[in-house]
C-alpha cells in the first residue's frame, strides 16, 4: 500500500491494492476540488439553464438570457457575475450591450456530452 499517506497508513483496508488503484483514481486534490466548484455551478437550474443556451447558441445578452431561462435580469446578472469569476464565461462589450459566452472547454464538454447527451 505504496500509495497510502502517512496518516491514514494505520487504517484497517480489506483490499490494499484496491485502496491503492483508488488513490490513484482520485489522484490530485485540488484537481477534485476544481471540479466540485465546477459542478457546483452546473448544480443551479438558473446557472445550468444560462450556460446551455450560451453553449447552444453563442454570445447572448443580459436581457436575452433572461428571457430564454425565464429569469429576472438581476438573476440573471447575478448568476454571470458567479460565473464570470469562475472563469467560466466572459463578456464582450459592443457599445451598451454585453454579450456573454462560455469560454471553459471542460464545462462546454459536461455540457454536450453529459446535459445535452450527445455523442462525441
Amino acid at each position: 500500500m505504496h500509495l497510502v499517506p502517512a496518516d491514514r497508513a494505520g487504517h484497517r483496508t480489506i483490499d490494499g491494492h484496491r485502496v491503492c488503484e483508488a488513490i490513484a483514481a482520485i489522484g490530485d486534490t485540488a484537481r477534485v476540488r476544481a471540479w466540485a466548484d465546477r459542478f457546483a455551478l452546473l448544480a443551479d437550474p438558473g446557472r445550468l439553464s444560462l450556460l446551455l443556451a450560451l453553449h447552444t447558441t453563442g454570445p447572448l445578452a443580459v436581457t436575452d438570457l433572461a428571457v430564454a431561462a425565464g429569469m429576472r435580469d438581476p438573476a440573471v446578472s447575478q448568476a454571470l457575475r458567479l460565473l464570470r469569476a469562475a472563469g467560466v464565461v466572459a463578456g464582450e462589450r459592443d457599445g451598451r450591450v454585453v454579450r456573454y459566452r462560455l469560454t471553459d472547454p471542460a464545462v462546454a464538454e459536461v455540457l454536450e456530452h453529459g446535459v445535452l447527451g450527445r455523442p462525441e
